[in-house]
């Protein structure tokens, strides 16, 4: 179906019966790939720059293996995937040797044609153990397209290791602030610089942190202004706001 409505389009195309822009748009919206479990949607990179994500919990071992063969064969960008354990990271790698096994962040990576880096996108994490949030948000910011910095431990509860890399903040195009207990850094971020702080509220707390629920309520009652939050523990959401943040900030140049 999808290759016959391509051919009706290309024809089109030719005749004159379409513009090239909105033959361009119909495309972007045709192709995936139909693997009974998994719709792949192979034309996500022309509409949205980056290839497909896959999200591996809740998939079997064999589901993500194959969904990711096909998007090494199809894909021109780098392709990741997200909350990966160690057997389904193994497994892929035996099928796909060029994949890393990002562990501390659970990601696996696939790098594919020129790494080009641009802007920078700051990571800050609270405490060290939000570092593995920290990390899956780096590293997709990274894989996107972005020069990624990271700047670790300097939570509200010694706030002077933060203030001593001022002019770090400064330098950023945009940052990640990575916080759990009560999530207030991402609140001394905002009223520190002049651009976009994307916030991410860890689970790391005791009993009243619920979980990451304190921190994702105080960071949305932030006072400061130009700070945005994604959901507790999604380091990739995260990253993926802050990269496209970043491309903008290129083009802007």
């Amino acid at each position: 179906m999808q290759e016959r409505q391509l051919r009706e389009l290309l024809e089109a195309l030719r005749k004159g019966q379409l513009s090239p822009d909105e033959a361009l748009r119909r495309i972007k919206m045709l192709p995936f790939e139909d693997l009974s479990f998994a719709m792949i949607d192979h034309h996500r990179e022309i509409r949205q720059g980056a290839p497909e994500v896959v999200y591996c919990e809740g998939k079997t071992v064999e589901q993500v293996v194959a969904i990711m063969e096909r998007l090494v064969a199809r894909a021109s960008g780098n392709i990741i995937a997200t909350r990966a354990d160690a057997r389904t990271a193994t497994a892929v790698r035996e099928r796909i040797p060029e994949a890393e096994y990002h562990q501390e962040a659970r990601l696996i990576a696939v790098r594919k044609g020129e790494q080009r880096r641009i802007g920078l996108v700051l990571v800050v994490s609270a405490g060290t153990a939000d570092i593995p949030v920290a990390e899956e948000a780096a590293l997709t910011a990274e894989l996107m397209g972005s020069r990624v910095e990271r700047l670790y431990d300097v939570g509200v509860a010694g706030i002077h290791r933060l203030l001593r890399h001022h002019d770090r903040l400064l330098a950023a195009r945009t940052i990640v602030v990575v916080a759990g207990m009560e999530g207030a850094l991402a609140s001394v971020v905002g009223g520190l610089v002049d651009k976009p702080v994307v916030a991410v509220p860890t689970s790391v707390g005791y009993g009243a942190n619920f979980k990451g629920l304190a921190a994702l309520l105080t960071m949305l009652n932030s006072c400061a202004s130009g700070v945005v939050v994604v959901n507790i523990d999604n380091g990739f959401g995260a990253g993926y706001a802050a990269a496209l943040i970043n491309r903008l900030g290129e083009v802007a140049e």
